[in-house]
């Protein structure tokens, strides 16, 4: 059976076709699965004894989630809070194979059961990659991940082919982005209904128990999860947006684990022998996003605040002298306190799609001012620059250093942040003219949904909220996006990269380093590159034979 999606309208028609009724095929588990299962046998190994006390785990998390739907928002609280819930078709595919450049073939596990008994089938598959596109008022949609679909066949039970368009190298990283949901459970499904926690049933390791918006998240193991019970009986996620809350939380033993440690407090809490310290260098990317596609723009006056006749952001020499305006080393060291580095284009060392020899951006206010002067600003303007409350560590500051920079060079600058809540609708409907921001994901995915134009019919820039649009970065981007040779698509990614760096539609600005502080008798922690905070990377100490890392790096 094949279900044909039409991802423009949500809709997808099915024909029968026949198919193979069995198959042979082989891979490794993903890393996830595979540390899933030995805590598992650790906990089963330890909870033999009847009178094994009950494991809580309490959570004091920097964000809030925006929504339970997993398909409604795309950021890394919404992710890590719905991971903990469901799981995505790779997850719950025993097997997989890559039939040719278009198509992939996953083998589904056998008796995976959703959190209500409802089994799951292979048709929830195309039900579920069908359904992105259809989800109403998505702040930044993951229609993206499935608009390259062109069908999902059954061909039995327990085996489904995903069919791309045209060739597509990254199809099988955009599927590990939805999350699976059920056709039958989920068919008439609103986010409300997510949310209200009706309808927050999956297939992952924990159940939805509770859910307060702004204040916190209740889960409860899932005794008939596929991988096995999960080392924690019960996890309560609070939400506490100021740093030292967490901190005092954390100090005073209401809490186990905290994420965003400040950063200037990572040293004295490595040095404390009742907590344990889990820091990892990120694949995350902290940009400035200018409007350059106005006339006017938002926030933006001349230095008696009236109205200017066109928007100076529009202008490349602005966003080069705003470039030159931040001194990223600073901010590092004074800021940060060392944890993080300078960014010169998006995605750290060592993710795909990095091109190696680009030089550092650099930090010169004298040659900000010459700019500003020659195009037509030599007495500079105000401006507002916008970011997400508690985006990150330390993201407040960071913001303020920013505005002190710009202001230094003659721009005005004063920095205002925006609670979750509000940031991506804001975004969404361009109230910003300028914003900071960090997105999680390499190299390559930010370019596709940040500099890429939107476009309902692919998906693309989903996230471009400032309407970007740079000829040669898309039409260089769309080559890559369907380039399956290797060299040739880093060759690509690599010329995008040089004409987004030259244009400045995005300034990078920092690779962050992520940190977590745990109660050293309680919880181990390991640190996701992505900045996920979740009970999925968290085990308690007595099933880890040790009290984990002190300091380092994991």
């Amino acid at each position: 059976m094949t279900w044909h999606l039409d991802t423009g309208a949500g809709a997808f028609n099915r024909q029968r076709r026949p198919g193979p009724a069995s198959l042979e095929m082989g891979w490794a588990r993903r890393a996830s699965v595979l540390r899933l299962a030995a805590v598992t046998a650790a906990c089963l190994a330890v909870g033999s004894a009847p009178a094994l006390a009950q494991r809580t785990l309490t959570i004091a998390a920097t964000s809030e989630p925006t929504s339970l739907d997993p398909h409604f928002h795309n950021t890394i609280a919404n992710y890590a809070t719905a991971r903990q819930i469901f799981n995505a078709l790779p997850d719950l595919s025993e097997s997989r194979r890559q039939l040719d450049d278009r198509t992939w073939e996953f083998r589904l596990r056998e008796g995976v059961r959703f959190h209500d008994g409802t089994p799951f089938e292979a048709e929830d598959v195309a039900f579920t990659l069908a359904r992105p596109p259809t989800v109403p008022g998505s702040p930044s949609s993951f229609a993206h991940t499935v608009r390259g679909i062109a069908a999902v066949e059954v061909v039995d039970p327990r085996t489904v082919r995903v069919r791309a368009r045209e060739p597509s190298p990254f199809l099988l990283n955009d599927v590990w982005n939805i999350m699976v949901l059920s056709r039958r459970v989920h068919a008439a499904a609103t986010t409300a209904d997510f949310d209200s926690g009706r309808l927050a049933v999956g297939t992952g390791p924990y159940r939805h128990v509770a859910y307060v918006p702004a204040e916190r998240h209740e889960v409860a193991a899932n005794p008939d999860f596929w991988g096995g019970r999960p080392p924690w009986d019960r996890v309560t996620t609070r939400y506490v947006a100021d740093g030292n809350a967490r901190l005092a939380a954390l100090a005073s033993g209401e809490v186990d684990l905290i994420d965003g440690v400040p950063a200037q407090e990572v040293p004295r809490l490595s040095n404390d022998p009742r907590f344990a310290v889990f820091g990892v260098d990120s694949v995350i990317t902290v940009f400035l996003f200018p409007d350059a596609a106005r006339e006017r723009a938002p926030h933006v006056v001349d230095r008696q605040g009236r109205p200017l006749d066109r928007n100076p952001l529009a202008e490349r020499r602005v966003r080069q002298a705003l470039s030159l305006a931040v001194d990223r080393q600073g901010i590092v060291q004074r800021v940060l306190h060392g944890q993080g580095k300078p960014a010169e284009q998006f995605g750290p060392p060592g993710v795909a799609g990095r091109v190696p020899d680009m030089p550092p951006l650099p930090y010169d206010p004298a040659a900000a001012r010459r700019l500003l002067a020659e195009a037509g600003y030599p007495e500079g303007f105000r401006l507002t620059i916008h970011g997400l409350r508690a985006d990150f560590g330390g993201s407040e500051e960071v913001l303020e250093a920013i505005a002190e920079g710009f202001s230094s060079v003659g721009v005005e600058t004063r920095s205002e942040t925006v609670p979750a809540a509000a940031f991506g609708v804001r975004g969404n409907n361009r109230e910003f003219a300028a914003l900071l921001y960090s997105f999680s994901g390499g190299a390559i995915a930010p370019l596709r949904q940040l500099a890429m134009a939107r476009n309902a019919e692919t998906g693309a820039g989903p996230f471009n909220w400032q309407h970007y649009s740079n000829p040669m970065v898309e039409a260089t981007l769309a080559e890559a996006l369907r380039t399956t040779d290797d060299e040739r698509r880093a060759s690509l990614f690599a010329q995008a990269q040089r004409a987004l760096a030259e244009d400045k539609g995005l300034i990078p600005v920092l690779y962050l380093r992520n940190n977590w502080a745990g109660r050293r008798d309680r919880v181990r922690y390991e640190p996701h590159r992505g900045g996920h905070t979740s009970a999925v990377f968290a085990t308690p100490v007595d099933l880890t034979g040790g009290p984990g890392t002190r300091g380092g790096d994991r």
